[in-house]
Parts: structure tokens; sequence; C-alpha cells
């Protein structure tokens, strides 16, 4: 029994430890854990699902920036968003985000992928990728070329339509974005109601996919409310690398310590995977020593590369149609009679039912920025609906040049990490943004929104030089709530690589991430299913490498 293990209460021994029920988490504990001869760990600092606003598929309405839901993070001040500190929400519950998320289902482009293995990650191009997205899928539509039934991840059609948002359609056409019955083809270019996560009306997270159904398998088991302090690792093996050898926990004022006889398997996402590195000693010296962290390994690339979506969010007043804004007391019970009777209308309508990708300016050879279109309005997530009848046409940039970094504030696991996004940190960055600006004012401009008479409440528009709109995207960017790529896989040359093509941590045995912190570079769409894919492809490796 090692010292490390003597300071601690006994924590049980597995096979594998996977530190975060989420997105990736779920998944990986399924497939894991399917051998019965296999004993699997997941440890979650969030609770169960047992509140109804993560099931109803507007409750993230009141999930986002409640602490019940939600770990309701902040970032530092951002110089490109005028020095404002934003909300940075991160699921608190099994499941993860994909408990209080948009629901939308979205692979990305087929560039996407392509791109990681041109950057040298062979098997991570489209054609590779492809199957392991089909693996889980279980489409409302059935089987086809490019979609699958009977997977663990349910997809299904919008249950809800608006005049107002087919009007936007029709405008996005008159200005060049064709319609398309599906974005997850390989090219998402065009405009459509999004395919969502979820199952007659009800979200569909990866804790209920995944998670829940295989809870009763004996070789399996979950800990709520337990907050990982580190990983620990035993001196150097003959090979010279230290290996990961378990967890130390907190549950209950009560420190532990899990024996992981194979695996130690981080899936705490972008934020906490990276945060727990350098709490464990793997990260960047600078960075651990100024917190009194012994250095144990080296890799200067936990936490840095931060890449996540901006939107900028334009509202636009409406006449003459309704929108969820003014429903008011007895439009609210309509919706609550219609949801429980039905699974149908308001209360099943995703973030932003509808979407729109294209290109913001000509020189880009696939779209690159993302609509997300709302009946609704608000100043920010948790905040109220507006009091006038409103839609939100929310645009991000897909693609974008500016890095950001998550760092450790402190040696305390319980502190919340320094998150620094550096939206709209380089020129490129900002030359999309004032093109959206452009953009999204030239579809609210078309024909067909006329009789809606929409009226720019949000930026305004009295903005109107391209230096006014710099300020102006300062002031309403906002996250998308896609933070990806802070421990990210790349090639023996890349000194800011953190993880092979395997998922594995450089000069680490037995440790690995699998989930969004994985991603070299930002997929062209919202992550949640492409942090699945890495979490399907990354249970296999797992198996392969340790039979």
């Amino acid at each position: 029994m090692t010292a490390q293990q003597q300071d601690h209460k006994p924590g049980g021994e597995f096979d594998y430890i996977i530190v975060g029920g989420g997105t990736a988490g779920s998944l990986l504990a399924n497939r894991l854990s399917a051998d019965p001869n296999t004993r699997v760990l997941v440890l979650e600092a969030g609770g169960k699902d047992d509140w109804i606003w993560f099931h109803v598929p507007i409750g993230y309405l009141f999930a986002i920036g409640n602490p019940r839901a939600d770990w309701c993070y902040r970032t530092e001040p951002v110089p490109g968003l005028n020095n404002r500190s934003i909300g940075y929400a991160r699921g608190k519950v099994i499941g993860g985000c994909t408990a209080i998320n948009a629901m939308v289902y979205m692979r990305g482009q087929e560039q996407d992928y392509d791109t990681w293995a041109q950057m040298g990650l062979s098997g991570w191009g489209w054609s590779d990728v492809l199957p392991y997205f089909l693996r889980h899928e279980d489409h409302q539509l059935g089987k086809s070329a490019l979609h699958n039934a009977g997977g663990e991840w349910r997809v299904e059609k919008a249950r809800v339509r608006w005049d107002l948002i087919d009007s936007v359609a029709e405008a996005g056409a008159q200005i060049g974005i064709p319609s398309t019955d599906d974005f997850n083809l390989g090219s998402n270019e065009g405009s459509g109601y999004f395919q969502v996560n979820q199952k007659r009306g009800v979200r569909w997270s990866a804790a209920t996919g995944f998670l829940k159904p295989v809870l009763s398998r004996p070789n399996l088991e979950l800990r709520t409310y337990v907050h990982v302090c580190n990983v620990a690792l035993d001196g150097r093996q003959d090979d010279g690398r230290p290996r990961a050898t378990g967890v130390v926990y907190r549950h209950h004022g009560q420190s532990f310590f899990a024996e992981a006889k194979r695996e130690v398997i981080l899936a705490a996402g972008a934020i906490n995977s990276p945060q727990l590195l350098q709490l464990s000693g793997i990260g960047p010296g600078a960075v651990l020593q100024d917190h009194g962290i012994t250095v144990r390994h080296e890799l200067p690339g936990v936490g840095e590369n931060l890449q996540d979506h901006l939107q900028l969010r334009l509202i636009y007043k409406v006449q003459g149609v309704k929108t969820i804004n003014e429903a008011g007391l007895f439009g609210r019970a309509m919706m609550g009679a219609q949801y429980a009777l039905l699974r149908r209308g308001a209360l099943t309508m995703a973030p932003s039912t509808f979407g729109m990708f294209t290109r913001s300016s000509p020189e880009h050879a696939t779209p690159n920025v993302e609509f997300h279109i709302q009946p609704l309005s608000l100043d920010k997530f948790g905040d109220p609906l507006h009091p006038f009848p409103a839609f939100t046409a929310s645009i991000c940039n897909l693609r974008p040049t500016s890095r950001g970094h998550v760092r450790i504030k402190s040696n305390d696991p319980t502190e919340a990490p320094a998150i620094q996004p550096n939206y709209l940190n380089t020129e490129a960055d900002m030359r999309v943004a004032i093109d959206s600006l452009k953009l999204t004012r030239k579809l609210a401009a078309a024909p067909a929104l006329a009789r809606y008479k929409p009226e720019e409440f949000l930026p305004g528009d009295d903005i109107r030089t391209e230096d006014d709109m710099r300020v102006a995207a300062g002031n309403i960017g906002a996250t998308i709530f896609h933070p990806v790529s802070t421990a990210k896989m790349g090639v023996d040359s890349d000194p800011m690589a953190v993880l092979d093509g395997r998922l594995r941590v450089r000069g680490i045995r037995g440790l690995r991430v699998i989930d969004a912190s994985a991603m070299p570079l930002i997929t062209s769409g919202n992550t949640a299913s492409p942090t699945l894919m890495i979490a399907e492809k990354g249970a296999e490796m797992v198996l392969a490498d340790n039979k």
C-alpha cells in the first residue's frame, strides 16, 4: 500500500475509473461495463436528474444559471467582450450538459474531421468517424445511408412549428440560404428545423440513453456528489513514465482513494478535465508552481487552446404575430396542458428550434456561421422573457481563430478555474463578427418578414459604422456553450498536444482524456454529438488496448 493510499479511506478497487458522469462519461460507463468481468466506477460531482426541468425540453430556461443544475461558472473579464465577464454554464448532473443543453443533433461538417486527419491524426477523418456516430444513433426516420436506428441516442424531428419561424426560413431563401431537411449529411449548409435529442417530446440526455439503463449491472457503480481532487500517480515505471493508479476524491467531508487496475479516464469536460490534470501535477510547470503543486509531468498544452463558438444575439421586436414572450398566464397554462396531454407544443421546444448554416462572406469554402432562431427573447439565460413580441437571431462563428485557456486559481479542487475564452482576439474573428451583424440585418430586412415590421432591439439600429459594430459585437457576444480542445489530440511533433491519437495522456501510463477536451479543432456546429462520437471511438480504443 502506498503512502497516498494510506492517507485516505479505501474507495474500492476497479478496472476502470471514469471521472464524470456527463456526456462522454455516460457512454463510456455503458461500453466499458458491458463485460461482466470488468469493474467500472463512475464518479460524478453533480447529482441525479430527479428534477422535472431536466426532462421537459423548455426547462433549459430554468436550469441554466440555476445552481441546482449548473455549476454557474463565469469567465475572466474578456478583452474582446469589452472586459465583460459572462456566465459559462456547465451541467451539474448525470448526463452533464446534455441535461441542460439545446438538444440539437449536429455532427458538424465532413471537412472538420478530414482536417483532423490532415493534421496527422489518422483514423479521425469523416469516413473514419461516421461509423461511430451511427453506432449509437436511433433516428426517428429509421435506417438510411447516413442514419441508423436502434441505438441509444434518440434523434427526432421538432414537434412544434411557428408561423414566424417559417417566415424566417422564407427570408433565408430570399437572401440565398436554401432549405434543407437534414443538417447531418456531411455538409450542413442550408436552413431548417433542427433534429433534436428527444423522445416523444421529452429531453433525451446521455444519462437517459446510456447510463441509467445499465446501472443495474453489478459490475458498474455510480457515485454522485463526489468531488475528485486529483489523479494519483506512482513513481516512474520501467519505461520512465509515471502511472495513474487511481483517484483521490471527497464525499461528505471525507477523503477516499479509489484504485484503478487498468486506467483512469477523465470525462469531466473541457473545463474540469484540464483542471484535474493540473491539480494532479500534469500541465504547464509555471502555472502549477504558482499554486504550490509539484510538477509530476510537464505538459504545456494542458488547459490551453480553448475554443468556443461565440454567439452574437440580435433581437427583433415584431408585430402581428405571437411569440412565447407574451404567452401570459393563460397561454402558459394552455402550453402546459398541451404538453401534459400530447407532449407537443412550446414546452417541447429546444432553445433554438430552427437553424441556418451559411457563409458570412464569399471567401469561405464551406458555411462558417450558424444561426439559432428563437421565437422569444430575453436579456440572458435565467432572466425573464421580454414583455413584447420578439424573436432572437443568434449567429455564431463556427471556426474561430481566437484561442483561450483554462487554468487553476489555487490548489483547492473545489475552486472554479480561471476561464479565459479570449473571444474576438483576432482580426479574422472580428471580421466574421462584423459580417455576421450585416448578414443578420439583411435577413431581417428580407421581404418575407416585412409584414411583421421587425425592429432591431439589440444591438439597435443606431449601430451603423464598422467601428460601432466592433463595440457592439463585444457588448452582445456570449458563449453558445461549446468549449472544446483544452487537452487536444496531436502528433508527436506538436509541443502543445496533450493526447495522442488514441486519447492517451502523453507521458503518463494508464490515463486518458475522453471528452470534448480532446478535439484538436472545434467542429462546425453543436458539439454534444461529436463528443459522444469521441467517447464511442475512445471506448473501443480502451477495450482494444487492454485486451
